[in-house]
C-alpha cells in the first residue's frame, strides 16, 4: 500500500506548494516499490514501446512495452468511450498468465508474505483545484467477528520477483453470472506493479482466511485452517489502463485508478463457484454518491500492532476527498489506522435498497496510519467488471 504524507495535503495546496510522497509498493517483498520513473519527455510516443511523450492527453513513462500502447485511445478522456471489443482487443496485447501449480501455497509460503519496507520520497500530488479536503479523524479498526465464512472476504497472495507478497480483497457479484460470481475484486497494485512491469505470478486468493484463529498469537496453523473455503487461482485479471500505464511505488494520480478485479477457479475443482462457497457476494455500486454514503473498510493489516492473521474494519463515516488530478474523480478517504496489508480490501457502504455494497478498495494511506484512500469507481471500472464478467 503506497503511503502518503495525507494530513499535510489542504495546507500545501493552499499555499501552492508540492508535498513529497512516500511509498511501500503492493503488500510484498518487491511489488513495484522504490523509486519512480524520471518525468517523460515530450514528443511522439509510437506503439512499438520503449518510448516516451504522449499520445493525445497520455502523457507516457519510458520503457513501456509495446502491447501496453496498441489500441490507447488518444486521451484518458475517450477510454470512458471504450466497447467491450476495445477492452479485448487491449487486453489481448496485455495477457495475464497464471497457470496453477498444485499445492504451490502452503502456511510456510504464506507465512513469509510481508509488506515492503516504505521507499524514500520519490513523487509530488499536483494541486487539485480545491477538491483535496482536510485529512478525517483517525479511526480505530476494530477486530471483525468470527467466522469470516459469514462474510465476502479474503486474503490474497503472490509471487514477485523471487519474493511472496499479500493483500486484501472481496468476492463481488458477477453481472454475467448471478449467484455463481467467480470474481474477485482487489488494488491495481495487488496485481501488476505498474509502468513497465509484469503481472504478478502465482496469484491466489483465500476466502475466510484464518477464519478458526488457529495462526493468531503467531502459532503455526495447516493450510487447512489457514484456507478453510480453498486456494482459487486467478485465470483473468483486468486493472485499469491507467495503473498499467503509469502505476508505480508512490501514491500519485495512478492511484485514482488503483482498482483490479480477477477472475478465479477453485485448485481443487468441487463444481461450485466461489460465491456459492462463500455463500456470499456484494454488487459493485458504481457512481455511489460520496456525500450520501457512510463507508467501512475491510482487510488484513500487518505491520505492528496488526499481525496479518486477523480480519479488521473502520467505520469511517462520511468519506473526504483526495486529489492528485483534477481530471479525475477525487479518491475517497476516511480514517483509519489500518497498516499494510489491508491494500485491496473492499470499502463497503448500504445502498438505498438495503443490500450492502462495494464502493472502493483500500489504496494507499498516511505514513503515520491514520486514514486510507481509495479509488472513486466511476465509468472505467464499471466498464472493466463488464468485460471481465462477459469474458469467456
Amino acid at each position: 500500500m503506497p503511503v502518503i504524507h495525507r494530513s499535510a495535503v489542504a495546507a500545501a495546496l493552499a499555499a501552492g506548494t508540492l508535498l513529497a510522497v512516500t511509498a511501500c509498493g503492493p503488500d510484498g517483498p518487491s511489488g513495484g516499490g522504490g523509486t519512480a520513473a524520471p518525468p517523460p519527455a515530450t514528443g511522439s510516443a509510437t506503439a512499438t514501446g520503449g518510448g516516451s511523450g504522449a499520445i493525445g492527453g497520455i502523457t507516457l513513462p519510458t520503457g513501456l512495452p509495446s502491447g501496453l500502447l496498441e489500441g490507447l485511445p488518444k486521451s484518458w478522456d475517450d477510454l470512458t468511450k471504450w466497447t467491450f471489443d476495445d477492452w479485448d482487443k487491449w487486453a489481448s496485447k496485455n495477457v495475464f498468465n497464471n497457470p496453477i501449480v498444485k499445492d504451490f501455497w502452503n502456511p510456510d509460503k504464506m507465512g513469509d508474505s510481508k509488506p515492503a519496507d516504505p521507499a524514500p520520497p520519490t513523487a509530488k500530488p499536483a494541486g487539485d483545484a480545491g477538491v483535496t479536503d482536510p485529512e478525517p479523524p483517525v479511526v480505530k479498526a476494530v477486530p471483525v467477528p468470527r467466522p469470516y465464512t459469514k462474510q465476502p472476504s479474503g486474503k490474497i497472495f503472490f509471487s514477485a520477483d523471487g519474493g511472496r507478497g499479500n493483500c486484501s480483497a472481496t468476492v463481488i457479484a458477477d453481472p454475467a453470472h448471478p449467484g455463481r460470481s467467480n470474481l474477485v475484486w482487489t488494488a491495481g497494485h495487488c496485481v501488476h506493479p505498474g509502468k513497465g512491469g509484469k503481472y504478478f505470478k502465482d496469484l491466489v486468493f483465500v476466502p475466510a482466511y484464518n477464519n478458526s484463529g488457529a495462526s493468531s498469537g503467531g502459532k503455526k496453523a495447516p493450510l487447512a485452517e489457514l484456507a478453510p473455503l480453498g486456494t482459487w487461482w486467478a485465470k483473468d485479471v483486468v486493472t485499469s489502463p491507467q495503473w498499467l500505464v503509469e502505476g508505480g511505488g508512490t501514491g500519485d494520480a495512478a492511484s485514482q485508478y488503483d482498482f483490479a478485479i480477477m477472475r478465479v477457479s477453485n485448485q481443487n475443482d468441487t463444481g461450485k463457484s466461489l460465491e456459492e462457497t462463500v455463500g456470499s457476494a456484494v454488487p459493485v455500486w458504481f457512481d455511489a454518491p460520496r456525500d450520501k454514503v457512510a463507508v467501512s473498510a475491510v482487510g488484513y493489516p500487518l505491520f505492528k500492532p496488526f499481525d496479518g492473521q486477523e480480519l479488521y474494519k473502520c467505520e469511517g463515516g462520511k468519506p473526504t476527498r483526495l486529489s492528485f488530478d483534477p481530471k479525475r474523480p477525487s479518491m475517497l478517504t476516511i480514517g483509519c489506522n489500518m497498516t499494510q496489508g489491508s491494500s485491496g480490501g473492499g470499502w463497503f457502504a448500504p445502498m438505498p435498497d438495503g443490500r450492502t455494497a462495494l464502493v472502493s478498495n483500500t489504496s494507499i494511506g498516511t505514513q503515520d496510519h491514520t486514514s486510507l484512500s481509495g479509488p472513486y469507481l466511476e465509468t472505467v471500472a464499471k466498464q472493466a467488471l463488464d468485460w471481465i464478467s462477459k469474458k469467456k
